[in-house]
This record gives structure tokens, C-alpha cells and sequence, in this order.
């Protein structure tokens, strides 16, 4: 499709436990287009992150096909896949996952220094993005000495160090209070804005950005609002 950056083909997802089969995503198919912002929901347990982890090549599937652009990321080899979802693809967790013995900082620059960026320029390029999430004062703090909402900023700053295409937010306001989820909803609208890359948000929150595109998971299968 014109002008679409990620796009999902009949994607097909069952987990096996003993003899009960768990069909979980059913032929999802839809795309993502260059600079937007789009909103996944869905109830708890309904695929969502099931969803995005195989959009990232976290997770395998059983059968479809993930395009980032003109590219089949399911040919991909393990280390292939790795390596471009560092490059063009930006994960922010629910449980933000920020690695407990290195500083604020240095969680931000880590995806940059996996790329082989040079120290000093990922160094500067932190340093602006935690800058760009009011983050700049707490650069040499662990992620045990910040908030919960604070190392939220910290995951988006991190997502975004290599400057990627796409951009896959699981729950990301899931564990903040309301004021710092909508603090976060905004950051995550003025990034989009200024950083022009796509963002696809997984959300219970059906009042969660309104007035984006919106997908529903639905008994595994995508309905578009």
C-alpha cells in the first residue's frame, strides 16, 4: 500500500498447552503509514501484546507476513532480525525494563552503543533526548532513585535514541496514575510530531488519544475504528 511503513498480512498466533489450543490472533491484517500515530485496543488478554512482540520480531508466528516498508521481516534470521529491530524498530514495555545497575543515561545510549554509534555521539544524542522528556536533571540517577512515570520517559527516550521508523508502545500509561499517564500521552504526541516516526500504541484505554486511527482486537481478529 502507498505510503505505508508497516504492514500486517493474515497474521496467525495459537499457543499449545498439553491438549487445549489457544487460537489467539485469527488473520490479523492491517497497516501503519508513514508519521502516524495509531491506537491498538482491546481487552486484557485479548493479543495485543502477543501482537506487537511478533510485529517486533520478539515473538514468532504461526503463519502471515510483518513488512517494515518492502521488507518481509519474517525471512529474517534470528541475528538479521535483531539487528534491524534495533536500527528502525522502537519498543516501549509496559514494565519499562530499564537495566537497574547502569544510570539514566546510560539506558538511554545502550541501543545506540549495540548499533555501534560512537560513545561521545551516543552520549549527545541521550543527553538531547532526555532533555526532550524534561529527564535532563536525573541523567546520572539509577532507575531505583526515579519514578514510575519518570523511567516511562526514560523507555521512550530509549526507543527513540537510534532515531527509528516505527515505533510499538505496550500499555505504556498501564502502571502510571491518571496525571502522569496523560503527561505521557502528550510526550508521546509531540515526539511523534517532531520525530515523524510512527507510533503504535496498545491500549485498554478506549478514550486514549482520541481522534487517532484506532484498531480493535476483537476474538483475535483487527476491526478498524
Amino acid at each position: 500500500m502507498k505510503n505505508s511503513l508497516l504492514s500486517a498480512e493474515y497474521i496467525i498466533k495459537t499457543f499449545v498447552s498439553g491438549d487445549t489450543k489457544l487460537e489467539v490472533l485469527k488473520g490479523v491484517s492491517f497497516t501503519i503509514r508513514h508519521g502516524e500515530i495509531a491506537v491498538l485496543t482491546g481487552a486484557s488478554g485479548s493479543g495485543k501484546s502477543t501482537l506487537l512482540n511478533i510485529l517486533a520480531g520478539i515473538e514468532t508466528l504461526d503463519s502471515g507476513k510483518v513488512y517494515l516498508e518492502e521488507e518481509d521481516l519474517t525471512s529474517l534470521a534470528d541475528k538479521s532480525m535483531a539487528e534491524r529491530r534495533n536500527r528502525d524498530i522502537g519498543f516501549v514495555f509496559q514494565f519499562h525494563h530499564l537495566l537497574e545497575d547502569f544510570t539514566v543515561l546510560e539506558n538511554v545510549m545502550m541501543p545506540a552503543l549495540i548499533l555501534g554509534t560512537e560513545r561521545g555521539l551516543a552520549r549527545r544524542k541521550a543527553l538531547e533526548l532526555l532533555e526532550e522528556v524534561g529527564l535532563e536533571n536525573r541523567s546520572g540517577h539509577k532507575p531505583a532513585e526515579i519514578s514510575g512515570g519518570e523511567a516511562q520517559r526514560v523507555a521512550v527516550a530509549r526507543a527513540l535514541v537510534n532515531e527509528p521508523k516505527m515505533i510499538l508502545a505496550d500499555e505504556p500509561t498501564g502502571n502510571l496514575d491518571r496525571a502522569n499517564g496523560e503527561k505521557l500521552v502528550e510526550l508521546l504526541s509531540k515526539l511523534n510530531r517532531e520525530h515523524r516516526a510512527s507510533f503504535l500504541i496498545a491500549t485498554h484505554n478506549e478514550e486514549l488519544l482520541e481522534g487517532s486511527r484506532r484498531f480493535k482486537l476483537i476474538d483475535g481478529k483487527i476491526i478498524e475504528n
